[in-house]
């Protein structure tokens, strides 16, 4: 249990927004600003943290898969030629032309 522990410590280090997510969580929990007298404001203020942990979850979640999808792509293809990776575009679009 202890290295399960140390393991989800270290893993929550890397993602500190969810790991505010549960802190705030603790808190309702806890009742730390002491403003939950009835259950139904609890149970709102965890369902709330809950939804927004899921949405910040799924959001890192899709942006780590499509940069691992990138990357593949670009390593199994950067050899034929089809692909040529300049960097970022500089352009601010095309000027507008003078009457």
């Amino acid at each position: 249990m202890k290295k399960q522990k140390m393991n989800l410590e270290k893993r929550l280090q890397q993602h500190p927004q969810l790991q505010q997510r549960f802190a705030s969580l603790l808190d309702i929990i806890e009742d730390a600003d002491g403003n939950l007298d009835k259950a139904n404001a609890a149970e709102e203020q965890v369902i709330h943290e809950l939804q927004q942990m899921g949405k910040e979850a799924i959001e890192h979640w899709a942006k780590v898969k499509e940069e691992k999808q990138t990357d593949q792509y670009l390593e199994a293809n950067k050899n034929n030629g089809k692909i040529v990776n300049k960097g970022k575009k500089k352009s601010i679009g095309t000027q507008p032309m003078e009457k």
